[in-house]
């Protein structure tokens, strides 16, 4: 069946109408901010239409959590959606009044991550029918297939449906791993139903960073007193937010495009001159926020690689950090004896039964044994984008419509974020922003980068899409 396109009141051609639409694929993060953008920018032009296999829209793997310890990993004065208005989330909590449970009296707090899939859905609400003008239009389903056709691209749900448009901008947020029914590990964005864990049930988490910081919070809130080990190559935890002035460079300062041992050794020397002049290291890793692109796509491929090998962890752990509260209740559960941080690769795993014996090699040597009820995945969002459940971008790269970059961690965009085919050309009708853009991006998973590329997104398609 092909979607309705809708009709015109000021009697323009149905091609003309057909231009003008564009669909959306995710009603994650990325796909609510960039349509906020576009809606903003000609709100009398666009009719925007957002496809997310959710039955709501801004929930996402991020944001879908209804857990309380579940809080943002960015202060509240990073979090607004449009850059040209950084109060603008702030404001949104203000007019919310006081918050139950929650110390928000400035806008450097921490909040719960469902307030701001409220928030994502209010910045769109005055656009979505019945009660807003009705130029934003939601339709569930799961989109699997696209492909460009005469004069528009026609998008394939799984129940049979097809959506037509003039443009078509993915938001298919991070892959998400999928594992048999019967498998001993689950994913990382699972509620605690959907692990099925029993209280005393002993869990191995693979992986030490925020997403594991997750479970652990949400396995203790609701009373389990199973051991919990976390396990990953260097044992390495997140830093903890802490106030920071960051450094004024000038582009001229940083060493863009050397290897990577230089840039280590540099980002090191900065650190100790920060700190001799009464700063910190967030000082610096904060300074260097507006430049990790440029510095990634100063990189060659060989030197990305050997980054994600040998830096990538001790970046990530510096970059995005805990909230004071939950570092407090992970120091909690380590002092306690629940949670153990072990340092070592898994070097075998043995099912019998519903129990998993899981071989530890440590680093530095030697080796354990750990019997768990569950092994949970937290082994991080750096994933192949046509693995899991992500059935589109998986169509478009064997079609050709799409590649991979060469490490496999995206797909190629070029620099206005029209995917890039095998044959090398961009598109000029499908687009693409948030995670599965890192290829060419790389830091594009928190809010403070996704909202400046959708901002650029939309004034690039209202520049293009003619009527």
């Amino acid at each position: 069946m092909i979607g309705a396109l809708g009709s015109s009141p000021s009697g323009k051609r149905r091609d003309d109408v057909r231009n003008a639409r564009i669909l959306i694929v995710g009603g994650g993060a990325s796909g609510v901010i960039l349509a906020a953008h576009l809606l903003r920018a000609d709100p009398a032009r666009f009719d925007i239409t957002i496809i997310e296999r959710r039955p709501i829209i801004g929930a996402g793997i991020a944001y879908g959590t209804d857990e309380p310890e579940h809080l943002l990993n960015t202060r509240i004065s990073g979090m607004s959606a449009f850059p040209d208005d950084p109060d603008h989330f702030w404001r949104w909590l203000q007019g919310r009044g006081p918050l139950d449970g929650v110390d928000c009296s400035d806008p450097f707090c921490f909040v719960p991550r469902h307030l701001y899939r409220e928030y994502l859905k209010d910045i769109v609400a005055p656009w979505l029918g019945p009660d807003g003008d009705g130029r934003l239009h939601v339709v569930e389903g799961e989109c699997v297939a696209l492909r460009e056709v005469a004069g528009g691209v026609a998008v394939e749900l799984s129940d049979g449906r097809t959506e037509i448009a003039g443009t078509v901008a993915l938001a298919t947020g991070h892959a998400v791993p999928a594992y048999a029914p019967d498998a001993p590990y689950s994913g990382p964005w699972c509620s605690r139903e959907e692990l099925g864990i029993q209280p005393h049930g002993d869990v191995l988490i693979v992986g030490t960073g925020l997403s594991m910081v997750d479970n652990v919070m949400q396995l203790r809130r609701g009373g389990h007193q199973g051991r919990i080990t976390a396990v990953s190559r260097r044992g390495l935890l997140p830093r903890v937010h802490a106030p920071s002035v960051p450094l004024k460079l000038d582009p001229a300062d940083i060493p863009f495009g050397t290897s990577v041992s230089f840039l280590l050794r540099w980002l090191r020397q900065t650190v100790r001159w920060a700190e001799a002049e009464g700063g910190g290291w967030r000082d610096v890793v904060d300074a260097l926020r507006p430049h990790t692109q440029g510095l990634w796509q100063a990189m060659t491929p060989d030197m990305r690689r050997r980054f994600l090998r040998h830096a990538r962890t001790f970046w990530e752990m510096h970059r995005h950090r805990l909230a004071p509260t939950v570092e407090r209740a992970l120091r909690e559960a380590i002092a306690d004896g629940q949670l153990r941080i072990v340092a070592a690769r898994i070097h075998g795993v043995e099912t019998a039964g519903d129990r998993s014996a899981v071989t530890l090699r440590r680093r530095g040597g030697g080796e354990e044994t750990v019997v768990v009820d569950r092994i949970i995945d937290c082994t991080g969002v750096l994933r192949d984008p046509t693995s899991g459940g992500s059935h589109v971008i998986a169509r478009l790269v064997d079609s050709g419509a799409a590649r991979l970059d060469a490490l496999g961690i995206g797909i190629e965009v070029d620099p206005r974020c029209a995917i890039v085919g095998a044959d090398g050309l961009a598109s000029k009708r499908v687009f693409a922003v948030g995670p599965v853009t890192r290829a060419r991006f790389w830091e594009i998973t928190a809010i403070p980068d996704i909202r400046v590329q959708c901002a650029a997104l939309a004034r690039t398609l209202a520049g293009d899409v003619q009527y």
